[in-house]
């Protein structure tokens, strides 16, 4: 079991000023901890396969390149020894119910205070799981929409990148260039990625993909 004291922490957001914040936060109370910005999910997923192990990722879903619930199952799948703390302005009650069912330890909304910011960090990095008071984890949920949640939790790792890439309009060559995979081992995935969601076309997958998300981020802002 990690201990916050000389840990290593990951803060993504896309905010310097409130990454700023929370690092001072986690220093003023755990001064041996080291603590690492990235900006966006390139920049996570840099981090993370260049070898900088983490205990905790303070993850903002609507930062670029992260697509919402898509970039936290990626980074779940890929790195499960690198527990989840989503950090959101968004406390929408079924929000935090698909952070907790796509892998998230926990879910911390940016309105709560330095005291609670700092309890559930600890209790993640000590392997338990935080969420508000006020949190329901048995509130009834769309039918539809949890099918769909269902269907994307199975996919591994890398067809839920390909998929990502499929919703920003890549091509199967330009996918295959950027995973330096085979078109023919793009193709394999994206027949998978088909049978796992239950559709019949690339579009009809990316429709899927982004009901889930559907008016919980705001969309990406060009640079």
């Amino acid at each position: 079991m990690a201990d916050v004291e000389g840990g290593h922490i990951i803060i993504a957001d896309d905010h310097p000023l409130f990454r700023g914040a929370l690092k001072q936060a986690i220093a003023g109370a755990w001064p041996g901890t080291v603590v690492t910005e990235a900006g966006s999910f390139g920049e996570v997923n840099s981090l993370l396969t260049s070898g900088n192990a983490a205990d905790l990722i303070l993850l903002d879903l609507n930062m670029p390149g992260m697509q919402g619930f898509a970039g936290l199952a990626y980074l779940r799948a890929s790195y499960p020894d690198a527990p989840v703390l989503v950090v959101s302005a968004n406390e929408e009650p079924q929000v935090m119910r698909r952070c907790i069912e796509f892998g998230a330890s926990g879910f911390l909304p940016k309105t709560q205070g330095i005291d609670a910011m700092r309890n559930a960090i600890r209790t993640v990095i000590e392997g338990g799981n935080w969420t508000p008071a006020d949190y329901d984890p048995t509130a009834p949920v769309d039918g539809e929409t949890a099918d769909l949640t269902r269907r994307m939790t199975s996919l591994t790792p890398q067809q839920v990148r390909v998929l990502m890439m499929l919703s920003e309009g890549l091509l199967n060559k330009q996918i295959a260039y950027e995973l330096s995979v085979s078109e023919a081992t793009v193709k394999a995935h994206v027949s998978a990625i088909l049978t796992k969601l239950g559709v019949d076309s690339r579009t009809q997958a990316v429709i899927a993909a982004s009901k889930i998300d559907t008016g919980h981020w705001q969309p990406e802002q060009p640079a």
